[in-house]
């Protein structure tokens, strides 16, 4: 498979982006599984597998602004019917190096497959782990082309104490690579809070294709 979305992700992660010339950038898709777009400034990148030259026109369709196409409902929408994949949301993209260390919280690794958080994480990434804390969960596994990914939950009763940054601090602590990747939804600005002041950095915005 192609590793264009990782090299281009790896340079992300150290700030070095596209061009910001308003163009679009088409690569294949790093694997069966995963498939998108990601929308930096000023340049969009398109992994997929259809004709590059459908996404061109799709794109030229979807509206005048090259700047704002690849991230429009309507591209979006042709995109989804193209690939019979559905979009979730178009999240924030955040990414943090690792640390090394001890991560800060008493955690409890959870191994059961058939648990819910292990079992939903499995449909979306790879070699997933979890991890219980009082009042929390946190999870890690390999998403979009390899990369590292954290997804944290705090239960309603334990929120407002800061566990939801500890947890995410605690991710860059666990994390075997290099960085660690997250994603937020926008309007859910507690959690785009809590990840910005556990250090992640927002690079861009992503829309993933979902199949089935």
């Amino acid at each position: 498979m192609s590793d264009a979305v990782a090299r281009i992700l790896e340079a992300a992660a150290r700030d070095e982006f596209p061009p910001p010339d308003g163009g679009t950038t088409v690569v294949p898709q790093p694997s069966p599984r995963d498939a998108g777009v990601l929308a930096f400034t000023a340049h969009s990148v398109v992994f997929t597998d259809e004709d590059p030259v459908w996404v061109r026109k799709a794109l030229a369709a979807a509206g005048s602004d090259p700047l704002s196409a690849s991230m429009t409902p309507g591209f979006l929408s042709a995109l989804t019917a193209r690939t019979g994949r559905s979009v979730n949301t178009v999240d924030l993209l955040t990414v943090a190096a690792a640390r090394t260390g001890d991560p800060g919280l008493e955690l409890r690794e959870i191994t059961d497959p058939d648990h819910p958080r292990v079992a939903r994480a499995l449909k979306f990434r790879d070699e997933v782990r979890v991890w219980a804390a009082d009042g929390g969960v946190l999870v890690l596994g390999r998403g979009v082309a390899g990369r590292w990914e954290a997804a944290i939950e705090v239960d309603p009763e334990a929120r407002g104490a800061g566990l939801g940054v500890r947890l995410a601090v605690a991710a860059r602590h666990l994390v075997p690579g290099t960085h660690i990747w997250s994603q937020q939804s926008p309007g859910n600005a507690r959690s785009v809070r809590t990840f910005q002041r556990a250090g992640y950095r927002p690079v861009g915005s992503e829309a993933l294709l979902v199949a089935g």
